[in-house]
């Protein structure tokens, strides 16, 4: 019985030892500069818009901000990369839908679990994309678009994203099976990349990201043809959405812009980002920069209620990948 008390004593000491030390970590935070690590290169909108907010999280926190660029692995080297991060509110990670809501189902393995590892923060913006041709390439219209895919059955019309499973990999697919035509998949390492090719004629077609494509876009160094937005957009007003051009009711494919950090991260240290970021990029003059860059702003949401949200896109693009049968493809 003595031996049993005492190992409950001990149990019970560590316990509390551990509490009193978050509570400390909490009352501390932060002691060093933030790292903010972006999956994706530096010019991409993501680390656009992190870098615009960066500064006011910045001057909330009282220390520097750093915003560091990790690309490579469909976004899974910076992801993994965090989950491994000491989880004390100084690493944190911007992610999109494809490591967090994708890849699970997409590869075989992969070093994190999304649920396990990671406590978002915030949800402060969706990012829909826009199919673009260089003007050259004669369609004006997704519909024309279709109708040159279909007649181009011997050399089939190709297309660049940054990565097999990135979203817009998958909303090209589903529209593929859904209006049956072809395309053929290019696999750049990034956004901006994709981008240049078309403009250069190199590349027939991309759903690109709003903030590398909307400036071109104006230029007349692009045709937008549709958004994947469940409306238009403010920045591209006489632009369609894929719904109404290709007349499928309700369809929608944005990806998202969240703030992560690793899962044992103090309650009160989480609390306090999430206050910090829901107040700054809640602002009006934040939303309205947002909006002019083709990003739809998003106030944010609890804790609680993000993860539920993303549980939700998990579970919706799971059934994508699995139904163009791209389970376990990479």
């Amino acid at each position: 019985m003595q031996k049993l008390i005492r190992t409950i004593l001990v149990c019970l000491s560590v316990a509390f030892v551990g509490f009193t030390t978050r509570a400390a970590e909490a009352q501390t935070y932060p002691s060093k500069n933030v790292t903010i690590v972006v999956p994706l290169a530096a010019g991409t909108g993501m680390d656009s818009v992190v870098r615009m907010y960066g500064e006011e999280l910045a001057k909330s926190l009282g220390v520097a901000v750093v915003v560091e660029n990790q690309p490579g692995a469909a976004m899974m080297v910076a992801t993994t990369n965090v989950s491994r991060a000491a989880p004390d509110g100084h690493t944190l990670l911007v992610a999109a839908i494809a490591p967090m809501a994708v890849n699970q189902t997409l590869y075989k393995k992969i070093n994190y679990d999304p649920d396990k590892d990671f406590v978002p923060i915030a949800l402060y913006a969706k990012s829909p994309f826009v199919l673009v041709t260089n003007p050259s390439f004669g369609t004006d219209t997704l519909a024309a678009f279709i109708a040159k895919a279909k007649a181009s059955v011997a050399a089939p019309l190709n297309y660049a994203t940054p990565g097999a499973g990135f979203l817009q990999h998958l909303t090209m697919e589903y529209l593929k099976q859904r209006l049956g035509f072809e395309a053929t998949h290019i696999a750049y390492r990034s956004s901006p990349q994709t981008v240049t090719d078309v403009v250069g004629g190199h590349i027939n077609s991309a759903f690109a990201e709003m903030g590398v494509s909307l400036s071109l876009i104006r230029e007349g160094k692009l045709k937008a043809l549709a958004v994947t937005s469940n409306a238009r957009l403010d920045s591209l007003p006489t632009v369609p959405t894929v719904a109404e051009a290709a007349n499928i009711p309700g369809y929608e494919a944005v990806s998202w812009h969240i703030l992560f950090a690793p899962a044992a991260t103090p309650k009160a240290v989480v609390d306090r980002l999430h206050a910090d970021m829901k107040r700054i990029t809640g602002d009006k003059a934040f939303q309205e920069k947002l909006a002019a860059t083709g990003l739809m702003p998003v106030n944010t949401a609890s804790v609680d209620e993000i993860r539920e949200y993303i549980r939700a896109d998990r579970a919706r693009w799971s059934a994508v990948v699995k139904n163009i049968g791209l389970e376990g493809s990479q």
